[in-house]
């Protein structure tokens, strides 16, 4: 059986939570690898609405198990409150249908305080961080100085490991930004009392995606945020900070690179974009806040207003050349049901010249213009569409025109959050 990576195409928030409940019905495994509760997937099944921002959204699949991978950061409080939510709503999360990588490292309250100070010392620099402390548990992570799941089911060896944290950042908190310091003692033990729940759940979840790959189970493995927020190939430094791509797929489950044969990008019909950074594309007029107003757009994890703007079929392209995508889910393609016409990002333009390659450069890439091309809206309504040939000529062009540009064919469209308004216009497996 295939393993199929399903990886955010733009700068997240593409849509992922319904494409990955919608492929999770026939997958046997389902493994979020990457990010922590800074990403969120709205999911919208016959058990309700639900924003997850750490359980893989396969947990809704009777027969699947969940693994959150080793990719992942946990913030404990985040992740009991979202169990208890899925139980509330008769979803089983137990420790048979949900498990967690022993090498996963822990949010812990350091972090969380570190994110908000630093992201208010960059005053008009700021990067737009959601205020989790992810940035500062990967840095940790990085540092080799983090604090993983395995750590706090040895009470010896967690203890060991909390003061030397906290001896720095306590230094760090008092002396460079005149906070009160942190009392060991107090997250010592919550964290020990985190440990004692947590532990049913956790284990090598590399042993038990082996297992399941030489039964020929198929499986999923979920990505958090977008391509174009990755640490090297995105928007740096406005990224996030873990690998979203199909690679950090590999590294943040324990999966081998040869063993995904199938890697499903997912795109919104149009951009968005949270926090800072450069957008070539974004609509700051009437028509960019039509997008957002119709389709919602605010943060799933923050409630922020997401930026807005045409498809951008550059950064779509370099994002298909990093990741190796099999095939494209286009998502929220009913959203552009009312417009007299649609505008697709082509190239940029840099002074006189043209450019058709993302460039690193943020210094360039904030000059850049987008050269647009411009196709008739089909001013119909797409929602009740399920078939490909059925949808007007106008969005069948459009689909078309960004097959062409991206240099990939279209698995799915969705024409609406319900998980029946999607539109097979390829089969995935």
């Amino acid at each position: 059986m295939p393993v199929i990576a399903v990886i955010g195409g733009q700068w997240g928030d593409e849509g992922k939570g319904k494409v990955v409940d919608l492929v999770a019905e026939q997958a046997d495994v389902v493994v979020r690898f990457s990010g922590g509760d800074n990403a969120g997937h709205t999911v919208i099944n016959k058990f309700g609405k639900f924003a997850l921002h750490l359980v893989p959204s396969g947990i809704f699949s009777p027969k699947a198990i969940s693994i959150i991978g080793n990719g992942e950061v946990i913030n404990p409080e985040v992740l009991f409150k979202e169990i208890d939510t899925l139980k509330k709503n008769g979803i089983d999360t137990s420790p048979s249908r949900l498990l967690i990588s022993d090498r996963a490292h822990l949010i812990m309250p350091y972090h969380v305080i570190l994110d908000g100070l630093e992201e208010k010392l960059r005053g008009g620099q700021a990067i737009g961080t959601t205020m989790k402390g992810i940035g500062p548990v990967f840095a940790d992570k990085i540092a080799r100085q983090g604090i993983r799941m395995a750590d706090i089911l040895d009470e010896r060896n967690f203890a060991e490991k909390l003061r030397s944290a906290i001896e720095q950042k306590n230094l760090i908190l008092t002396c460079v930004y005149g906070e009160k310091p942190l009392s060991e003692a107090k997250i010592y033990k919550t964290y020990l009392e985190f440990g004692k729940r947590l532990k049913p759940y956790i284990c090598d979840t590399t042993a038990v995606l082996e297992k399941a790959l030489k039964d020929n189970k198929l499986i999923m493995l979920e990505g958090a945020q977008g391509t174009m927020l990755d640490p090297d190939f995105g928007t740096y430094p406005y990224t996030t900070s873990s690998s979203p791509t199909a690679g950090g797929a590999c590294t943040g489950s324990g999966i081998s690179p040869r063993a995904i044969t199938r890697v499903l990008g997912v795109f919104k019909a149009y951009c968005t974009r949270v926090g800072g950074g450069p957008f070539p594309t974004e609509l700051n007029d009437d028509i960019g806040d039509e997008i957002r107003e119709r389709a919602h757009e605010y943060g799933t994890t923050t409630g922020r207003p997401r930026r807005c703007g045409w498809f951008d079929s550059v950064a779509a392209r370099f994002s298909h050349r990093i990741n190796g995508f099999t095939g494209m889910a286009i998502t929220r393609f009913d959203i552009l049901d009312t417009l007299e016409s649609v505008k697709i990002c082509t190239a940029y333009k840099l002074g006189s010249k043209t450019i058709t390659e993302f460039p690193a450069d943020l210094s360039i890439l904030e000059k850049c213009k987008p050269v647009y091309e411009e196709l008739p809206g089909w001013r119909a309504t797409t929602c009740d569409i399920r078939n490909f040939k059925n949808l007007p000529a106008s969005a069948r062009k459009y689909v078309n025109r960004l097959e062409e540009l991206v240099g990939c064919s279209t698995n799915l469209i969705c024409v609406g959050p319900e998980r029946n308004q999607t539109i097979v216009k390829k089969e995935i497996l």
